[in-house]
């Protein structure tokens, strides 16, 4: 009788414990992430001259003597780098992918039909800039982890530049995760001439940004805002520190502000482009305060940033070892990537 009573008191043990385990892994939290990526592709042009001057340069008759093997190549080597902008929790990659120095819609409809990214079926939004080289920004996405619903371009004007022209910059507002999120794809002006005498240029376009990110968030200020972009500038700068106020830490961001996740990691030497020997970090990805909440809240949060330089991305050798593998240097053809590394920040919800 005792034996009989021990015996099933261990079954209903067993079947308790078995209760138990089924009932944790039911109640076991699930999180979804989506990756949103920055790429400065480097002078993507085809080999067509439709800007005089301005575009003979990348034409078989230029000094590049830009054809359509180098075209074609160039592309291939674009796929292959954003085939790799995956990880174990996105493995079909990042639901955006900003992009600039691209000449037209023709080029990225190219890339997205390569053999290596045709799967991930990734959409186009882009618009014609006013820019003298002819240079957009774009941005591609993957309809599986996002849904536009709104495009507009906001044009940069500097005061005392009348006749200065650059790229525009482009807001994209969609679903992401179930979440509204607008994301602002930026090439801010270069420091062609200097870096001191090029600034106001950079501070315009910051100011522009701002005024951009204000009417998104008194329209609804309940959506997140995501600013990514070769920005020609570093996180400390005035254009990015000051006008556009993007912080370095987390805990000094309060509400509407801006959070600048790559400037911790500049201090540590990590950056997205070298020059003379130092690293700068341009193609920065800044996120606004909504996504700085726990990844329990129910909304996207900002997980971590990373610096995409795969060991392919990097020249291996000469004076430039381990800077960007770059398509020109010196005028060579060295059948490169781009002398940026792409950027990607991470975004996680419990879904679950």
């Amino acid at each position: 009788m005792v034996h009989l009573l021990y015996s099933d008191m261990k079954k209903v043990f067993f079947i308790i414990m078995i209760a138990a385990a089924f009932l944790a892994t039911a109640q076991q939290k699930k999180y979804q992430v989506y990756g949103a990526a920055f790429y400065n592709l480097e002078n993507l042009f085809d080999t067509i001259n439709n800007n005089g001057k301005y575009d003979l340069e990348f034409s078989p008759l230029g000094a590049r003597q830009w054809n359509g093997e180098k075209y074609w190549s160039k592309i291939a080597n674009m796929a292959k780098a954003i085939s790799h902008f995956t990880t174990q929790s996105t493995p079909k990659g990042p639901a955006v992918i900003g992009v600039s120095e691209i000449e037209n819609i023709t080029v990225l409809q190219d890339l997205v039909k390569h053999p290596l990214l045709k799967e991930w079926k990734l959409q186009i939004v882009h618009h014609d800039s006013p820019d003298r080289r002819g240079v957009d920004v774009a941005m591609l996405y993957n309809p599986r982890f996002f849904r536009v619903l709104n495009v507009t371009n906001a044009t940069v004007h500097v005061e005392g530049y009348d006749r200065f022209r650059t790229r525009d910059q482009m807001c994209v507002t969609g679903l992401m995760g179930g979440d509204k999120v607008s994301v602002i794809v930026n090439h801010w002006p270069s420091r062609s001439g200097g870096e001191e005498g090029s600034r106001p240029l950079r501070a315009a376009a910051a100011k522009r940004v701002k005024l951009t990110v204000d009417s998104l968030l008194n329209d609804d200020p309940n959506q997140g805002i995501i600013i990514m972009g070769d920005l020609n500038d570093d996180p400390h700068n005035e254009s990015v520190a000051k006008v556009l106020g993007a912080k370095k830490n987390k805990k000094d961001v309060g509400k509407g502000e801006l959070y600048n996740p790559c400037w911790s990691m500049l201090d540590k030497g990590i950056g997205s482009l070298a020059y003379y020997g130092s690293w700068n970090f341009f193609d920065q990805i800044i996120v606004s305060d909504y996504f700085l909440g726990d990844k329990d809240s129910g909304r996207l949060s900002f997980m971590k940033m990373s610096v995409l330089n795969f060991d392919f991305l990097i020249n291996p050798k000469g004076q430039y070892k381990g800077y960007p593998l770059r398509t020109y240097s010196g005028g060579a053809f060295l059948n490169g990537f781009s002398d940026h590394f792409p950027t990607e920040v991470y975004l996680v919800k419990r879904v679950q």
